[in-house]
């Protein structure tokens, strides 16, 4: 059974970079071409697409509101994913999730089926 962890969440200021990593295990998701993602959830706000990139190519796919700012990478010989966040502002507080899945819309929840727990990114005014 597949299964993805985050970590990298916490309390940090306007402006300060984080770096999100996502730990994935029990498959090869670079051999089965699957699609990685970031997604947020904000309080009070559905889950939306932060970023995502291929496992097997290097096109990557960010959300316009993070573009420029956030920059996702992977590892494939370690099944590492990873989301360097930079600039952050208060409006990027969220429990961020990993996500994992054949896609093909890579901003589409739906095209994920496996899921980490989240981790929290708070930012500071």
């Amino acid at each position: 059974q597949a299964q993805l962890a985050e970590s990298g969440g916490g309390l940090v200021q306007v402006g300060d970079s984080l770096t999100l990593s996502c730990a994935a295990s029990g498959r090869t998701f670079s051999r089965d071409n699957m699609v990685m993602g970031w997604f947020r959830q904000a309080p009070g706000k559905e889950r939306e697409f932060v970023a995502a990139i291929r496992w097997s190519a290097s096109a990557t796919y960010y959300t316009d509101s993070v573009r420029g700012r956030f920059a996702i990478s992977k590892n494939n010989a370690e099944n590492m994913m990873y989301l360097q966040m930079n600039s952050l502002k208060s409006e990027d507080t969220a429990v961020y999730y990993c996500a994992a899945g054949p896609g093909p819309v890579v901003s589409d929840t739906r095209g994920y089926n496996y899921w980490g727990q989240g981790t929290q990114v708070t930012v500071s005014s």
